[in-house]
């Protein structure tokens, strides 16, 4: 496989299970992330035959499973829906495992700070728990970079007891919301990341990333004005040579897996992202 193997959301071509394996396969790309809560391979929804059948259609394209995304919204920021959540988790990390993938990525909530607030306590006890389980099955619960710096982040990650938990790092959600340095963001992170988004995007306006995150599904938000745009990639403040050359420089070299959550043209717009990466990644292939 290459150095830096070219992944795509397969939810984001918005063609279908079987419509975004083929159009995947049509740009030559290595693998797929695939979303899980809801959908064809939502627990709930698969048994052995379909996860066998799905498993043959993405080898066939001759690809296969970056990882899966876990996302419930909201993350494990409340104490009396965390059991529900974190039970969904390790379910879903058992799909991974059975759909050749052990990654599983979402995000947790905005991590504070300071390690005395109620809700730092509140998320380290859900990432402990889905930590020790992911561990326990050579998986990794991969926590999405965005909400908080990545000193932030660092600091709690430092903090569990598991080995298990570790980061899908998306440098789009640093720019974003909270203006971190990406390059820095790789290297102090870099124990940690098992996964990539490649993704870009600019800031209008920072505010605190809990009214972002926290709302970020409801009407609300929008009362306070474009806060941060996600734009093809090169056209954002992602600085893509700096990135790709500290995760080279740190060892990863596993997927940079395109996510294109807006537009009108998914398929055009992957593409071009697609071409992009490759000529990024040339010299380390």
């Amino acid at each position: 496989m290459q150095k830096f193997p070219i992944g795509v959301i397969l939810d984001s071509f918005r063609a279908g299970f079987q419509g975004g394996i083929e159009k995947a396969k049509a740009l030559g790309v290595q693998g797929l992330q695939i979303y899980a809560v809801h959908g064809e391979i939502a627990p709930e929804n698969l048994t052995p035959a379909k996860t066998a059948e799905y498993r043959k259609m993405i080898a066939d394209a001759g690809l296969v499973v970056s990882a899966l995304c876990g996302d419930m919204g909201g993350g494990f920021t409340k104490p009396a829906e965390n059991p529900a959540r974190i039970e969904k988790s390790k379910r879903i990390i058992d799909v991974a495992l059975e759909m050749g993938t052990n990654i599983v990525t979402t995000h947790i909530g905005v991590v504070p700070q300071d390690k005395n607030e109620e809700r730092f306590k509140i998320l380290q006890e859900a990432c402990n728990e889905l930590g020790e389980y992911a561990q326990k099955h050579n998986a990794w619960f991969a926590i999405e970079t965005g909400p908080e710096t990545c000193n932030t982040l660092g600091a709690f990650l430092d903090s569990l007891d598991s080995k298990g938990v570790g980061v899908n790092f998306d440098p789009a959600n640093l720019v974003m919301v909270v203006a971190d340095d990406v390059v820095a963001g790789v290297h102090r992170l870099k124990d940690y990341i098992v996964h990539t988004h490649a993704k870009d995007g600019v800031m209008f306006h920072q505010v605190d990333a809990r009214v972002t995150y926290d709302n970020f599904t409801h009407e609300g938000l929008a009362e306070l004005g474009e806060l941060f745009r996600e734009v093809p990639l090169g056209e954002g403040g992602v600085d893509f040579d700096g990135w790709i050359g500290a995760l080279d420089a740190i060892g990863y070299h596993g997927f940079l897996t395109i996510e294109r959550e807006v537009g009108d043209t998914p398929e055009k717009d992957i593409g071009l992202a697609v071409d992009f990466l490759r000529t990024k990644t040339a010299k380390y292939q």
